[in-house]
């Protein structure tokens, strides 16, 4: 399903504001909107689930559970057999007890969920437990529910957001639902989007409920990427126009993650790749990927000639944390060319902390690991919201910071945030990282902002790899990722 403002990710105090605009200044009753919530998530599981003919609805005591009293209500004027199995012995107040009586009222039954009763019978659940307010583990008789529901087989469809997950963060405090579908009203919640989510949401639509235009009249907290790739090239184009990436990295047994990192420069249409290594490197690297110019590097003093020629810097894909690497890294640093961090050059950066000059081009990748350290904090505190962490690396070292992951957030250093939509399972696995390191860079040396190289790298990289995971997710490797890439980057397979 398509939507206006799909790609627009609010907080959940947006949301509650354009709900409140929504009904004060447009003058929508709220009981209209719950009845519009009900009939889009009608529409969708009916769309989904043609085939179904008993439908089960479990209703929390607010609003969320208000749209599943009217969607339950619609499901048996449909003609489906519709039960209702509620949380508390009432609904709470206003909307959310109208919709419950009028449920009752038209015959639709409903009992209480008294911890123990075997579910329902149907072919598609529906979740109206809790909404988007929802910030701390489900209360034990619902988390009991919630675990029953994910054990029994059937289809899930989640009401507004999965109950038991963080709207807000994509963070699980405890159980949460884990739907097939989930119908998200009025704005899309920038937490279905990033971190647990992706194991919660299942397939994730908006219904914007036909509001107008006008009540869109603030910014959004973030955006979730488009599909895009680089204009076509000048048909006089030459490598000394697509710039000089310089790979820094490969100590003593890590030749592959610079390889991946020179080879991924390489295929995002750098003119010219170099790699500084490790002497024993280069046969290695000479053999499998000649196009590479590999270089032996011994210390900073042979570093600087390759810097000299360089316009982009990849650095820390192997470069490991000795001296030789430290080394390496500082010179890397004190240069001027724009730079991709990643790996040791980011646990080097948290055991040494820079902030970098703003006009300078610095991009840093790390996975919640590495985002951890440089934050100072555990790696729960990171995903217990990691859009708080994206933007805090951001701002702490004034680069444009990528937070790997499910759902990658890309930020720079005022607030501006974006989300990846793509990825799989299959890419939780070795050189993946080195390869978004080598392809960020080569965007850099294309032109690109680092925020455009980053936006564009960490999309391009996600969708090669959903493209590679054809085949299967189990078994992915990196460099599987090399050739979708190529067709991406150049419009092909889109």
């Amino acid at each position: 399903m398509t939507a206006p403002h799909r790609h627009a990710l609010y907080t959940v105090a947006q949301v509650r504001a354009l709900d409140r605009r929504a009904i004060d200044v447009l003058g929508i009753p709220g009981y209209e909107l719950m009845r519009r919530a009900a009939a889009a998530a009608f529409a969708s599981l009916r769309r989904h689930w043609p085939q179904a003919q008993r439908i089960a609805v479990y209703c929390g005591p607010g609003n969320n559970g208000g749209d599943g009293y009217l969607l339950a209500l619609l499901a048996h004027e449909a003609g489906l057999a519709a039960d209702v199995l509620a949380l508390a012995e009432a609904a709470g107040e206003g909307d959310a007890a109208r919709a419950r009586t009028a449920c009752e009222q038209a015959g639709v039954p409903v009992r209480r969920w008294d911890g123990t009763s075997p579910l329902l019978e149907a072919d598609v659940h529906v979740d109206a437990l809790y909404g988007t307010g929802l910030n701390r583990p489900p209360q034990p008789a619902a988390a009991a529910l919630i675990e029953r529901l994910n054990s029994g087989g059937k289809p899930i469809l989640a009401l507004d957001v999965p109950s038991g997950l963080n709207a807000d963060t994509g963070h699980c405090p405890g159980v949460a639902i884990r739907a097939s579908l989930t119908v998200s009203f009025i704005a899309a919640k920038r937490g279905l989007h990033t971190g647990q989510a992706s194991a919660h949401t299942g397939r994730v639509e908006l219904a914007t409920l036909g509001l107008p235009e006008s009540l869109w009249q603030e910014a959004p907290d973030a955006y979730l990427l488009e599909a895009a790739v680089l204009p076509p090239r000048p048909r006089d184009a030459h490598k000394g126009r697509n710039g000089h990436v310089l790979a820094i990295g490969g100590d003593h047994g890590t030749a592959g993650a610079i390889r991946l990192c020179g080879e991924a420069a390489l295929r995002g249409g750098a003119g010219l790749v170099s790699v500084a290594t490790q002497a024993e490197q280069l046969v290695a690297l000479n053999a499998a990927r000649p196009e590479l110019m590999a270089h032996a590097v011994d210390g900073p003093q042979a570093l600087e000639p390759l810097l000299e020629r360089a316009t982009v810097l990849a650095v820390g894909p192997g470069l490991g944390r000795g001296a030789w690497g430290h080394a390496l890294w500082l010179t890397a640093l004190d240069s001027a060319l724009a730079l991709v961090l990643d790996a040791d050059g980011l646990n080097l950066l948290a055991a040494e902390p820079r902030r970098f000059d703003p006009a300078r081009q610095v991009v840093i990748t790390p996975h919640p690991g590495e985002a951890a350290r440089l934050l100072g904090c555990s790696v729960d505190d990171v995903e217990r919201d990691r859009f708080a962490a994206v933007r805090g690396l951001a701002q702490r070292f004034g680069t444009l910071a990528v937070l790997k992951g499910a759902g990658s957030l890309i930020a720079d250093a005022d607030g501006r945030l974006d989300v990846c939509p793509w990825g799989n399972p299959g890419m939780a696995s070795g050189g993946m990282g080195d390869l978004l390191t080598g392809l960020v860079a080569a965007l850099l040396a294309q032109g690109c902002s680092a925020r455009d190289a980053a936006r564009l790298g960490v999309g391009l990289h996600a969708r090669a790899g959903d493209l590679a995971a054809r085949d299967g997710e189990r078994g992915l490797l990196a460099s599987d990722l090399l050739a979708p890439l190529r067709s991406l980057l150049n419009g092909l397979d889109a």
